[in-house]
């Protein structure tokens, strides 16, 4: 028995350690598998090439996971994606381990209204932290062509960046961005329009043009048609446009009223000194601009006036046309 006891004792003792280091272990498992809880929210990139043990010991600095070790130890089958990701110590190791694994990285969204230039594009973008607007502006403005789509985009993409709401990943760069811009132009103009475009007699860097010009000359949705028609009516009997948005265009800012040195400026884009449509779109236009310079009105006006509430008169004459400038600077409804 004696004998016994001798082997026993030590075995027992053994058994004691190892299921008090297993269930050490078993807790400490669970323990660093839990959420350290609260709202802490944090921003982390994961760079190409990072390991589950780096990104681990990144988020337990910051406090959003309890060990870097237990992290590591969970992702040994995982494969993360590089990328830039909001975690929250809200979330357990498994959930953030998930999304790293999946991609589900940060995002920005952004709204471009319809008329936007290049360069309030450039500044929405720098504003919202989505991307630089001098290097935005250099690609857009001089590294259009570089871009896919079913056309050949120009070198200057001014025109051609759909106006909508994008959301953007959190670190994609100013080409990517583009492309996604140019890439929705394509899918509702280019190839959306296409039987449309097929059917005018104008290209579709002119369509974008003049569209570009009803963008920025309607202020109610009813003139567009009305005013695509005046455009097509001057053309026609190349007169010149003499659209004041050219002139804000090709004077680099907005003035809320021009005056005649102002109609002096000398631009290419300046359609008071120059017959036909300007070299390029003066901003990017919106689905229903596009729709009104493929489908304008038919009518006889070949001049128009805004009023003050932005609606406008249209005239045949030029002796109208006087007329209705006096109408619209008394207020009245003519």
């Amino acid at each position: 028995m004696k004998k016994k006891n001798r082997f026993l004792i030590p075995v027992l003792v053994l058994l004691v350690v190892a299921g008090g280091a297993a269930y050490g272990a078993y807790t400490w498992w669970r323990w660093t598998g839990q959420a350290v809880g609260g709202r802490n929210k944090t921003r982390v990139t994961v760079a190409e090439g990072a390991t589950p043990a780096s990104v681990g010991e990144e988020l337990e600095r910051r406090r959003v996971i309890r060990s870097a070790r237990g992290f590591a130890l969970r992702a040994r089958r995982t494969t993360i994606k590089p990328g830039v990701y909001d975690v929250s110590s809200g979330e357990s190791p498994a959930q953030i381990l998930r999304r790293l694994a999946e991609g589900d990285i940060a995002t920005t969204k952004v709204t471009f209204p319809e008329g936007f230039t290049l360069r309030q594009i450039a500044r929405r973008l720098d504003d919202r932290k989505a991307a630089d607007d001098e290097k935005f502006l250099t690609l857009a403005t001089q590294r259009g062509s570089t871009l896919r789509a079913s056309f050949r985009p120009p070198a200057r993409l001014e025109g051609y960046l759909f106006p909508d709401t994008y959301t953007f990943p959190v670190g994609a760069d100013e080409q990517d961005i583009a492309q996604q811009m140019l890439g929705q132009f394509d899918r509702q103009v280019a190839r959306g329009k296409d039987e449309q475009l097929r059917r005018s007699k104008y290209t579709l860097p002119e369509i974008v043009v003049i569209a570009s010009l009803i963008e920025r000359e309607a202020k109610v949705p009813q003139d567009r048609a009305r005013i695509a028609g005046v455009i097509y009516n001057r053309l026609a009997r190349k007169m010149p446009l003499q659209i004041d948005a050219t002139v804000q265009y090709a004077r680099g800012q907005h003035k809320e009223r021009l005056l005649f040195k102002d109609l002096e400026v000398d631009s290419p884009y300046n359609t008071y000194r120059r017959v036909g449509l300007p070299p390029g779109p003066i901003c990017n236009p919106g689905k229903a601009s596009i729709e009104a310079a493929l489908s304008p009105e038919r009518h006889p006006y070949l001049y128009y006036v805004a009023r003050p509430d932005g609606s406008h008169l249209f005239g045949r004459t030029l002796a109208e046309h006087n007329h209705n400038i006096a109408l619209a600077r008394s207020g009245r409804r003519g």
